[in-house]
């Protein structure tokens, strides 16, 4: 029966297609940027455009998927235990992130021989505009100016915030507040469905992003800037599979490789569009398909978005070394951990937006080190292809995060997670919504590890 019901969801799911559709468009985008850079630059804003009819639905989702966890869940207890794990994990592999990022930064000594031209110069301070903001500022940015403007400005924490509001107060409300859980649970499908319209427009918006960052650079730009590149590539890579694998099979017992096989569509999406947030949506429903909990899924996944920014972390640090390599003027030891501490606050937020890291690079430059400012002209050129391997990397961190804390919360069902990594239980692409099993908003059972 269960075969039956599997071939079934295969034939419905007519989703392969437009992945498939996605990288002959990366292709065609490749092409286009090598043999006709000037329109290949000018196709920038399909790719913009696809981003943000995304970041159009971010709001909604995390709203929807917040409420729905907390206000599900009896015991307030249970999300602090659930919100409190989940941000001693991210600080702690925030911190490794760093030490690995110094580590291969200080032996690498990555732009050492290059020459800053005056051309570059102005796009440091550019770019250090846009990051000007202090921690007060941060902080009382988290707080939304009236309660529908969470939903409506973009900002990620501010709808977390109003979520978790009202995911309280529908706790507090008891059998009350049941109507209006199914009524957002009726509005997170439909905005599921929208987001599923949306994805259709996938190719075209990675055809005009990779033909614009193509046309713009060129090959001769990176050529140069090889040794950065390749070196940031590879430890994102080690830190996936030496770091974040081990610990994943030691305390959760589960395999990293299955893990981000499950989650391949969600990868090509990322490196399409050199945004981790186009994925967000699609992380959520597939970790509570899994096996984790609403509770878990509800408060890891969004938070772990702003504070959990592995990738970030690392391409901050090799970027710092690097800009300070090419100005010759090293960072000493004491330097390299003050800029970069003040680097992992700045940078919560931030994640999942294109060019957001170059910004939080250049801020703390600004602060720290204003004279290795204008070495930031260096990185623009290709920030673009570290961005890919920055968002990719944010997003297995979360993966593997959310994984861990419905582990340690005993919130994971084992079976499920075996079932759809077996194939037996295929993710619904059609709606994002697990339609087969509409339990799944109940606490799973669990198996020991």
């Amino acid at each position: 029966m269960a075969s039956n019901d599997a071939a079934t969801t295969s034939r419905r799911d007519r989703t392969h297609y437009l992945y498939i559709a996605v990288i002959v468009a990366v292709l065609a985008g490749i092409a286009v940027g090598f043999l006709t850079p000037d329109f290949g630059e000018a196709l920038k804003p399909l790719g913009t455009g696809f981003v943000n009819l995304i970041k159009m639905m971010i709001s909604p989702v995390i709203f929807c998927t917040i409420v729905l966890g907390v206000g599900s869940v009896r015991k307030a207890a249970k999300v602090g235990k659930v919100g409190g794990l989940a941000l001693m994990y991210f600080l702690g592999m925030s911190v490794v992130a760093l030490v690995i990022g110094l580590l291969v930064g200080n032996v690498l000594h990555p732009g050492e021989g290059l020459h800053l031209t005056e051309a570059l110069r102005g796009q440091g301070a550019e770019q250090a505009g846009a990051e000007a903001e202090s921690t007060t500022d941060f902080l009382l940015g988290i707080i939304p100016h009236t309660l529908v403007s969470s939903l409506t400005e973009g900002q990620v924490l501010q709808t977390l915030l109003v979520a978790l509001l009202a995911g309280f107060a529908l706790q507090a409300m008891g059998d009350k507040g049941t109507p209006i859980l199914r009524g957002v649970e009726h509005v997170q499908r439909l905005v599921f469905k929208m987001l599923a319209m949306v994805m259709w427009a996938a190719p075209v918006g990675a055809f005009g992003a990779i033909a614009a960052v193509v046309g713009a650079t060129g090959i001769e730009a990176l050529k140069s800037l090889a040794v950065i590149m390749l070196g940031f590539y590879t430890t994102c890579l080690l830190f996936v599979f030496v770091v974040l694998g081990p610990i994943l099979w030691t305390f959760a017992r589960v395999n990293i490789f299955a893990l981000l096989r499950y989650l391949s569509r969600e990868f090509l999406l990322i490196v399409s569009t050199s945004s981790s947030e186009a994925a967000l949506p699609r992380l959520i429903a597939k970790m509570e398909h899994l096996g984790v909990s609403k509770p878990v899924v509800g408060i890891t996944v969004p938070t772990g978005y702003s504070f959990n920014l592995d990738g970030t972390m690392i391409y901050l640090t090799m970027a710092s070394l690097f800009i300070a390599s090419a100005l010759d003027d090293p960072l000493s030891l004491g330097e390299q951990i003050g800029l970069l501490l003040f680097m992992m606050v700045a940078s919560k937020g931030a994640a999942g937006v294109s060019g957001a890291g170059l910004a939080t690079l250049a801020g703390g430059l600004q602060s720290h080190r204003p004279e290795l400012l204008d070495g930031v002209g260096l990185i623009v050129g290709i920030d673009r292809f570290m961005s890919e391997a920055r968002a990719v990397t944010n997003f297995a961190g979360n993966a593997v995060a959310t994984v861990l804390i419905g582990s340690w919360t005993n919130e994971l069902d084992r079976d499920q997670m075996k079932k759809v990594f077996s194939g037996e239980e295929p993710f619904n692409e059609r709606s994002f919504v697990d339609e087969a099993h509409p339990d799944t908003d109940k606490t799973p059972a669990t198996t020991a590890s």
